[in-house]
């Protein structure tokens, strides 16, 4: 299928499925233990309706907002996701440019295969970077004075990731660092020549924010075991300010999903958070991120920007996330799929996408601005 035919974001899930190897594509695209909250997170979208309105001036529409302080052409971040330079040889970098380009926020992993100084050298725009505190206090200051030098606008800090769930589909296709060389990896990965002959091209094929920057890890071999040893549980609130002292730039905090959590995000002064449950990846069971969306708005939308993640596969849902009160929204699988089908043109694809969606849905809900819609846009 060519781009012009590609009509939505499940064309583009479709053709990554096909071109990335399986183990990277089902560690992108699974959820932990049952999958429950996974598909909860798309399926609490299709339960909302909207207000639909005739007859009203819809013209010169704009989708333009800031996030975090950040002009941005619509509503919309690219979420931090792990190897995301293995959907694609290159991978952050393809998204990096790509979000740049589109005028949207891109967040780099932690976990990313292309490290902060390569993406920084690939574009010409501030981009963000997510933290993963691990236990070695020493190697997260290193991050944030790396995410600094290359002159990140914002820091994103991940808190659902304490302890590590389990995602059965990694478990049954091996994957780990290095990845297994199976029989049935290695039958799969000759079924996907393009993909194997990019990443033979290029020199991004480790963690590059880890490996060579900690001492002891200085390949893919020696990596998982100091992966599996670093996650903290100790971390808590005060691991947060120590994060502040640190870092002077504006701070995101991902992976709310309780109002009261909320509430102590608000008070320790950060400047945005986001309502996540990580995809479904973690806590299997949780709400969906929509259904504790609004009662999150309700209780701290005035005093901090609430931002939105989980589930997001259209520019409708896009629309219903801004109309229950998210200043912003993220997506995560939605851009994967098209950087594993088509690299920097798919993702520039999923962002036309997203935008054209996000548009006309608006105009028909006789909206102009989007900093102006709200609850009256939905039926409740």
């Amino acid at each position: 299928m060519t781009l012009d035919k590609v009509t939505d974001i499940y064309d583009l899930q479709k053709m990554a499925r096909r071109r990335v190897p399986r183990m990277f594509y089902d560690y992108a695209d699974s959820g932990a233990w049952t999958e429950t909250t996974y598909r909860d997170n798309t399926d609490a979208f299709s339960r909302i309706r909207l207000r639909q309105r005739v007859a009203r001036n819809i013209d010169d529409r704009s989708l333009a907002t800031t996030m975090a302080g950040q002009e941005v052409s619509m509503p919309v971040a690219l979420a931090p996701v792990g190897m995301t330079g293995m959907q694609h040889p290159d991978g952050e970098i393809h998204a990096a440019r790509a979000a740049e380009k589109f005028g949207v926020p891109f967040t780099l992993s932690t976990m990313s295969i292309c490290s902060i100084e390569a993406v920084a050298a690939a574009t010409t725009k501030p981009f963000w970077f997510q933290l993963y505190v691990m236990r070695d206090r020493g190697f997260a200051a290193d991050l944030i004075a790396r995410a600094k030098a290359a002159g990140c606008s914002a820091l994103v800090l991940t808190l659902d990731l304490q302890i590590l769930a389990q995602r059965h589909k990694d478990i049954k296709n091996g994957l780990s660092a290095p990845p297994k060389p199976t029989l049935a990896n290695l039958v799969n990965l000759a079924f996907k020549p393009a993909w194997c002959l990019g990443m033979l091209a290029t020199k991004n094929r480790s963690f590059g924010n880890i490996v060579g920057h900690v001492k002891g890890v200085e390949d893919m071999s020696s990596l998982s075991d100091w992966t599996n040893s670093q996650f903290d549980p100790t971390l808590d609130w005060s691991s947060v300010e120590w994060v502040k002292k640190h870092w002077d730039r504006k701070l995101i905090l991902k992976g709310i999903n309780d109002v009261e959590d909320a509430k102590i995000a608000a008070d320790i002064g950060a400047d945005a958070i986001v309502v996540s449950n990580h995809g479904g990846r973690q806590l299997d069971g949780a709400l969906a991120s929509y259904e504790v969306l609004g009662d999150i708005v309700d209780a701290v939308g005035d005093r901090i920007e609430v931002h939105f993640d989980g589930g997001v596969r259209s520019g409708q849902d896009i629309f219903k996330a801004v109309a229950m009160g998210a200043h912003s929204t993220y997506i995560g699988r939605a851009f994967i799929y098209g950087l594993g089908a088509m690299g920097k043109a798919g993702v520039t694809r999923v962002l036309e996408i997203l935008h054209k969606e996000l548009d006309v849905t608006m105009g028909l809900c006789g909206e102009t601005d989007i900093t102006k819609v709200g609850r009256h846009n939905l039926v409740l």
